[in-house]
């Protein structure tokens, strides 16, 4: 059974499909193993339902900070890029904290992606542990 996706306008149509596939594939990782587990075995299941919608992915990635006009030595990494197009970082937290929020948008800003999608799974409903964040024109929401 499908679940009935919120609409969204605020990207281009390709956008907001893909952003909707990936949060059938949080539905259906939760949908199998419900919350408990750490956010490595969610990453797992959440790669096998990427795999099988046929969508690319980049995982662990690791990428330099931007710092004015160079880098940082440091680096971080995120979770999983989808498509190129689509940040998301994944959870198994008893709640999300503004840093959580604040990590995302960083990551969105250092990528220069448009959007991220949150994703912490150790919620009773899967909808109320999936959060969507824009950035538009490198502006930080501070």
């Amino acid at each position: 059974m499908s679940v009935p996706m919120k609409q969204y306008d605020d990207f281009e149509t390709d956008i907001n499909i893909l952003s909707g596939d990936i949060v059938d594939c949080a539905f259906q990782v939760h949908k199998e193993l419900g919350p408990g587990f750490l956010e490595v075995n969610y990453e797992d299941a959440f790669i096998y339902e990427l795999r099988q919608k046929g969508l690319s992915f980049e995982q662990q990635k690791i990428f330099k900070i931007p710092y004015k006009k160079d880098f940082l030595n440091s680096e971080f990494r995120f979770d999983l890029i989808v498509e190129n197009k689509i940040l998301v970082e994944l959870k198994a937290v008893e709640k999300i904290h503004p840093v959580h929020k604040a990590q995302i948008y960083a990551y969105l800003k250092a990528t220069k992606l448009e959007l991220g999608l949150l994703i912490n799974f150790n919620v009773p409903l899967i909808k109320e542990g999936i959060g969507r964040y824009a950035l538009r024109n490198s502006e930080s929401p501070r």
